[in-house]
């Protein structure tokens, strides 16, 4: 359970830092926590140039005591920015790749 609990701050942590983003005032982006289930997503909503504007920018979970990464919108990847805080590649699954592949991207295949 303590490892879960140190889980939760670093998804947190990473999504406040991205989460202050915003390009204009017609598009918001907004936090969504879920800790009861533990889902975490980043999503810009809006208006730009007079066109809808919906978009997950990050959706990651915390599944069997392991980060499952479901999508990453950012440019340096999420995965990069847990492992620079300690957290394990072996407890860090790139959910958005097929459950094949995984085994080839050096972390945790799910």
């Amino acid at each position: 359970m303590e490892t879960v609990e140190k889980y939760r701050a670093h998804v947190q942590k990473l999504i406040e830092k991205y989460g202050y983003f915003s390009s204009n005032d017609d598009l918001e982006t907004q936090i969504i926590t879920d800790e009861k289930h533990d889902h975490y997503q980043l999503v810009h909503v809006g208006w730009h140039n007079n066109r809808r504007t919906y978009g997950c920018v990050l959706h990651i979970d915390i599944k069997n005591d392991k980060i499952w990464i479901q999508h990453d919108g950012t440019e340096i990847g999420m995965a990069n920015e847990f492992v620079a805080l300690g957290v394990p590649k072996e407890d860090i699954v790139l959910a958005f790749h097929a459950p094949y592949k995984r085994q080839y991207t050096g972390f945790a295949m799910g």
